[in-house]
């Protein structure tokens, strides 16, 4: 049988931990959410190594270090309010809801969404929403966040979603252009600019309707 604890204390050691994720809390969340209990059954075993998991119909579970980077990033306080883009069967959200007050869960499959809701409630996650609905749209209700987050690669950020950001917010997305290798990307709003700003390469697999719309050409 599987030491699932014994797993998750070597990811937070030896993947988080060796590569920059040193913030109490963050470690802190990494080593109380069961990851093990996100995945399919049939990868349970391979829970915690360091890469996307498959969950099906072309989605996958963001490998830990790369969320850990994407967390770190996006500079949480306790207060902040967060959208979290693609959240699948919720893990990601899981450790969102123990660094912040107030998060959205926004997932556009229905099975994901029902299993995010599931373990998350089961987990006491109350401070989490999980909605369904379009992951393009994003959930305007519940705006402006003072992060938005995406739960995989994506070609652009919709200006829809980006119109959710607050004054001096940040999103903190893998953007992937065609050709070139996907980058993590901060992008921060003050008054009514984007900033962007790389900052590393992940090789992260894509969120299905975030396809990079073509440039009109002359």
């Amino acid at each position: 049988m599987i030491d699932y604890a014994t797993a998750r204390l070597n990811m937070v050691e030896g993947q988080l931990r060796t590569n920059g994720i040193v913030d109490p809390a963050q470690l802190a969340a990494f080593l109380a959410v069961p990851r093990e209990r996100f995945v399919p059954e049939a990868l349970r075993g391979a829970a915690y190594v360091d890469q996307d998991l498959p969950l099906g119909d072309g989605r996958y579970l963001m490998e830990p270090l790369v969320l850990a980077r994407l967390v770190l990033l996006a500079e949480l306080g306790p207060l902040a309010r967060v959208l979290y883009v693609g959240a699948g069967p919720g893990y990601d959200a899981a450790i969102l809801a123990h660094l912040v007050d107030d998060m959205v869960a926004l997932e556009s499959a229905p099975t994901l969404t029902a299993t995010a809701r599931r373990l998350l409630g089961e987990l006491g996650h109350s401070n989490a929403s999980v909605v369904e609905g379009p992951l393009e749209r994003g959930h305007a209700t519940s705006a402006p966040y003072d992060a938005i987050l995406f739960g995989g690669a994506v070609g652009q950020v919709p200006d829809a979603i980006a119109r959710q950001l607050a004054a001096r917010g940040r999103i903190v997305a893998v953007v992937r252009e065609e050709g070139r290798v996907s980058q993590v990307t901060v992008m921060t709003r003050v008054g009514a600019v984007l900033s962007r700003r790389p900052v590393f390469d992940a090789a992260t697999h894509g969120l299905p309707g975030f396809a990079r719309q073509p440039a009109f050409v002359f």
